[in-house]
């Protein structure tokens, strides 16, 4: 095989389980709020499988792809579903319901990529071997993502779950960070770790903080679905 076409097989091995992922993510978020009372998002034409809806070029492909190539980590987002939380039944538990969607699905992808890998063999037919390495994508990806949402910090899902969750007098400081969010998670996504690297100490805190629940989460795949 040309070392062109290599490439381009494994960009797609890459992006295609991405756009997959965050996509069905998107459109989660959507289908619960809908269900939940609130059809902002429906009205929208988010809860939709078409990626075109919901992937951003440079966060749902270039990105994860540049950062899987050249540091193993996967990072991306899509364009953000509306939800208007004030229009579901019951505003604050119903914002934990919408919050974990995403993440349910993701962790249902994951659970289906595992599973799927098993019956694939190492040192099959090309197409085989190219449709092995994207499950193994679709298992990180799927992992991260969800992993990296669950983190309790508005406006990540796990900071809307937080929210939902905590008592008055914790959830309303939280909520407040979310102005804050993503300035917070740029810093430490990538600010830090150049730190890091120019006084010379690994200061990769997300990376720390991801890498344990996410090896947990993909073992525990394994093990459910005996492709350890």
């Amino acid at each position: 095989m040309k070392p062109v076409e290599e490439w381009i097989l494994q960009i797609a091995a890459v992006a295609l389980p991405a756009i997959l992922a965050i996509t069905l993510h998107e459109a989660a978020h959507g289908f619960a709020a809908w269900r939940l009372g609130d059809d902002t998002a429906l009205r929208l034409g988010r809860v939709t499988l078409n990626p075109i809806r919901h992937v951003d070029p440079i966060g749902t492909v270039i990105l994860p792809a540049v950062m899987y190539f050249t540091t193993g980590f996967m990072f991306g987002w899509a364009k953000p579903v509306p939800v208007n939380f004030g229009r579901l039944n019951n505003p604050r538990r119903d914002m934990v319901w919408v919050a974990l969607a995403g993440p349910g699905v993701n962790l249902a992808l994951a659970y289906l990529s595992v599973l799927l890998w098993g019956f694939t063999e190492p040192g099959g037919s090309l197409t085989e071997s190219w449709f092995r390495l994207m499950l193994q994508v679709s298992v990180l990806v799927n992992v991260v993502l969800m992993v990296f949402n669950l983190i309790p910090l508005p406006p990540l899902d796990g900071g809307r779950v937080a929210v939902g969750l905590l008592p008055d007098a914790l959830a309303f400081p939280l909520a407040r960070l979310e102005r804050y969010g993503i300035l917070i998670l740029m810093f430490a996504l990538f600010l830090l770790p150049m730190i890091g690297r120019q006084i010379g100490v690994d200061l990769g805190i997300l990376s720390m903080v991801l890498g344990p629940p996410v090896d947990f989460v993909i073992d525990l795949l394994q093990t459910l679905t005996g492709n350890g």
